[in-house]
C-alpha cells in the first residue's frame, strides 16, 4: 500500500464522516420524526378503536336477536333478570357497577368545598367559600347537572364510559367513611379515595380488579392532586389499548353582573407541552382538533374564576370547542373537551393529574410555574403592556389591598403614580406645543407666502427650517402620546379582569369590576351600542376627555387648523368611547376620568412655571445661531427648489 492509496483511504473515510455528519437529523428533524411516529401510532389506535367499533355494533345487533329468539321461545324472564342480561350484555365485566345509589360524599377546606360522587366517582361540586356571585349566592363554580367527566375505553369489543357506573369510596389511611363532610385545615392534607370493581365471568365481583380514584386536598390550597389507578385490568380491557379517553364537558354558570362582559372574557385556554399558552375564541363560537399536538393542561375560565386540569406529563390529540348559551342567563358557554392520555392495561403504572378549582389572581397562579397565569389578559402580546401591568399596577394593588384600603383609593393612588412617573413627559409636551404657539404667526405668514398648491413642498421646506432655526422639534407632542399609549391599553385589559376589583364598592358605584348604573331605562327599553342603564363613571369620563381634547386643541391650534377632519375625529373619538364604556368596567372609566383631571392640574402648574415671552426670546436667540443643515434638510430644500422632484443623477 502506498503514500497515495493511504492518503485516498483517508480522504474517503474523512469525506464518509463529514457526509454522515452533515446528514444527521437535527433536533427539529427527530421532533417531527418523534411526532410522526406519534401520530402513525394513534393512526392505528384510531383504527383499531373503529374496527373495534363495529365490533361493538355487532355484538349489540347479536343481543337484540338473542333477545328476539328469547322472546320467541316463550320463556318469561322477570324485569330485573332482563336488566342484569341488558346490562351484562352491554358493559360485560363492568355491569356490576352499573347500578347504584348517586350518593354524595362533602369534602371541606379553608377556601372551598367539593362533593365527589358515587355516580363516576367524579368531583360533582365545587363551591368557593370566599366568594359570592353577583346576586350574593354561594359561588358555586362547577354542579354535577351541568357536568360531564370520565374517562372511556374499549373492553371486549364493548365502549366502557366510567362517566356512567358507580364508585365505591374508601379512605386510603383506613379510616372509616362517615355521612358527616370531611374537613382538613392548614398545612394538612387528605386522601379520599372512589373505586369501581368489576366482575368474574360468574358475575360475583372480583375485589382485586378495579379502576381507583385518588383525591389528594390539603387544608389551604385551589389545588388538588387526582390520581388514577387500573389495578390488574390487562384481562379486562383490549389488550392493544394505548390510550385512555378523557371527555370533559360543563356549562359554565354565571358569576357576575354583566352577563355580556363576563361571556366576552370566558373561554377555553390550553398550554402546548413545553411551549405557549394558546386559547379558542372568547367572543365567538369555536371548535378545534389539535391533531398531533400534546398539551399540559386545559381549563375552563371565566372571567374570575378557572377549572383546569394539568397533566404530569401529558395530553395528546386535544378536540376542543365553545358555544355560547342562550336563554335564561344562567349559564355563559358550553365547554367541550375529549383528550388522550397515554396508557398501558399491561403496567398498573398509576396517572397523574393535578385539579385546580379557584381565583384568576396572578401571583395565585403563578406559584405553580405552569403559567396557569398567562390565562389573566395583562397584554401578553406587546411586552410593554405586560410590564405595566405585572411590575406596576399589580404591586400597588397588592401592597396596599392588604391595608385594607378602599379600591376607589388605591386606583387614585395608582394614578397619581403614573402621572408622576409621566410628569417630565407632560412638561417637554406642553414646552413644545407652547414653543409652536409663539412660532404661530410666523408658520401663518409662511402660509401667506406660499399659498398656491404647487408650492407646498416649498412652504414645508420653509416651515422646517423655522423649526430648525427656532429649536424646536414638530413631533414632540406626539412622542409622549406613544410612549402614554401602552399604559392607557395595559389599563384596558387589566381592570375588566383583575379579581381585586370584584364586589369592591366606592361612592355610587356597587362593583368596580363591572358597571356603575345611577339609571335603569323603565320598560326593558335598550339603546342600541349604548344599552339599558346609564353608568356615571363613563358620562363624567366622556365630559372630562372632550375637556382634554377642547384644551388639547388650543395648546396645538397651529397643526390642528391644518387638518380640520382630524379635529373633527378628535372631538368623535370620545363620544364614541362612551357607547364602550357604559357596559365596561366602572373601576377603568373612574381610572381614566382621574388621569383627565389630573392632566388639567398639571397644565395648570405647568403654565404657571413657563413664560412664553421669555421663550419667544430664547426662539429669537436660537435664530440667530448657524445651524448645520442635514443631509435630509438639504434633499428636502433641493426638492423644493425643482418643484418637487428629486434631482436625477
Amino acid at each position: 500500500m502506498n503514500k497515495n492509496t493511504i492518503i485516498g483511504l483517508i480522504l474517503i473515510f474523512g469525506i464518509f464522516i463529514a457526509y454522515s455528519y452533515l446528514n444527521q437529523p437535527s433536533e427539529q428533524q427527530l421532533m417531527k420524526m418523534k411526532h410522526k411516529a406519534d401520530s402513525v401510532n394513534m393512526a392505528n389506535q384510531i383504527r383499531h378503536d373503529s374496527e373495534i367499533t363495529a365490533a361493538a355494533r355487532q355484538h349489540a345487533v347479536d343481543v337484540a336477536r338473542q333477545k328476539e329468539a328469547i322472546a320467541v321461545s316463550g320463556v318469561k324472564l322477570d324485569s330485573a333478570a332482563l336488566k342484569r342480561m341488558s346490562l351484562r350484555d352491554e358493559l360485560g365485566a363492568f355491569s356490576v357497577a352499573a347500578v347504584g345509589k348517586d350518593t354524595t360524599y362533602s369534602i371541606e377546606n379553608d377556601i372551598f368545598k367539593i362533593k365527589i360522587s358515587a355516580l363516576g366517582g367524579k368531583i360533582s361540586l365545587v363551591e368557593l367559600k370566599d366568594y359570592l356571585t353577583w346576586d350574593k349566592r354561594p359561588l358555586v363554580l362547577l354542579d354535577k347537572d351541568s357536568l360531564q367527566f370520565g374517562l372511556s375505553f374499549f373492553s371486549n369489543n364493548r365502549i366502557i364510559s366510567t362517566n356512567r357506573l358507580y364508585f365505591q369510596p374508601f379512605m386510603p389511611d383506613g379510616r372509616s367513611i362517615s355521612a358527616a363532610p370531611v374537613k382538613v385545615t392548614g398545612n394538612d392534607s387528605i386522601r379520599f379515595g372512589m373505586r369501581m370493581f368489576v366482575a368474574n365471568s360468574d358475575s360475583t365481583v372480583d375485589p382485586g380488579k378495579f379502576i381507583e380514584y385518588i383525591y389528594t386536598i390539603k387544608g389551604n390550597e385551589y389545588m388538588l392532586h387526582y390520581t388514577v389507578r387500573f389495578v390488574n385490568m390487562a384481562d379486562v380491557m383490549d389488550p392493544s389499548t394505548k390510550y385512555l379517553v378523557l371527555n370533559w364537558r360543563d356549562n359554565l354558570k354565571r358569576q357576575e353582573k354583566s352577563l355580556k362582559m363576563e361571556r366576552m372574557n370566558s373561554g377555553l385556554f390550553y398550554k402546548y407541552a413545553e411551549d405557549k399558552v394558546d386559547n379558542l375564541s372568547q367572543t365567538k363560537d369555536e371548535e378545534k382538533n389539535l391533531k398531533n399536538e400534546k398539551i399540559k393542561w386545559l381549563s375552563f375560565k371565566q372571567q374570575f374564576f378557572s377549572t383546569t386540569l394539568i397533566a404530569d406529563d401529558f395530553f395528546s390529540e386535544p378536540r376542543l370547542g365553545t358555544s355560547t348559551l342562550s336563554g335564561d342567563g344562567h349559564y355563559l358557554k358550553t365547554m367541550t373537551a375529549e383528550v388522550g392520555i397515554p396508557f398501558s392495561p399491561r403496567d398498573n403504572k398509576a396517572i397523574t393529574m393535578s385539579m385546580y378549582f379557584g381565583p384568576n389572581k396572578y401571583f395565585g397562579l403563578k406559584k405553580y410555574k405552569q403559567d396557569l397565569e398567562k390565562q389573566i389578559p395583562l397584554g401578553w402580546g406587546f411586552f410593554l403592556m405586560a410590564w405595566i401591568n405585572i411590575y406596576a399596577v399589580i404591586p400597588v394593588f397588592t401592597f396596599f389591598g392588604q391595608f385594607g384600603w378602599n379600591y376607589g383609593i388605591i386606583i387614585l393612588i395608582l394614578t397619581i403614580l403614573l402621572k408622576t412617573i409621566l410628569f417630565p413627559i407632560a412638561y417637554k409636551t406642553y414646552k413644545s406645543s407652547a414653543k409652536m404657539r409663539v412660532l404661530k404667526p410666523e408658520i401663518d405668514e409662511l402660509g401667506k407666502k406660499y399659498p398656491k398648491k404647487e408650492d407646498a413642498m416649498k412652504k414645508q421646506s420653509a416651515t422646517m427650517e423655522l423649526y430648525k432655526k427656532a429649536g424646536v422639534n414638530p413631533m414632540a407632542g406626539c412622542i409622549p402620546l406613544l410612549l402614554q399609549m401602552p399604559i392607557l391599553i395595559a389599563m384596558f385589559r387589566f381592570f375588566p379582569s383583575s379579581i381585586e376589583l370584584r364586589q369592591q364598592a366606592f361612592l355610587w358605584a356597587t362593583d368596580l369590576s363591572s358597571y356603575d348604573s345611577i339609571w335603569t331605562f323603565p320598560g326593558g327599553v335598550s339603546i342600541p351600542f349604548y344599552g339599558d342603564h346609564v353608568s356615571l363613571f363613563a358620562l363624567l369620563m366622556t365630559i372630562s376627555s372632550v375637556i382634554y381634547t377642547r384644551i388639547n386643541d388650543q395648546m396645538m391650534g397651529s397643526q390642528q387648523s391644518q387638518m380640520p377632519g382630524m379635529k373633527t375625529m378628535m372631538y368623535m373619538m370620545p363620544v364614541m368611547f362612551l357607547f364602550w364604556f357604559n357596559d365596561y368596567s366602572s373601576g377603568l372609566s373612574y381610572y381614566y376620568l382621574l388621569a383627565n383631571l389630573l392632566t388639567f392640574a398639571q397644565i395648570y402648574i405647568i403654565r404657571a412655571t413657563i413664560d412664553e415671552k421669555k421663550l419667544h426670546l430664547q426662539i429669537e436667540a436660537n435664530k440667530k445661531k448657524v445651524i448645520k443643515k442635514s443631509g435630509f434638510q438639504k434633499r428636502l430644500e433641493e426638492m423644493s427648489k425643482r418643484g418637487g422632484y428629486p434631482v436625477k443623477k
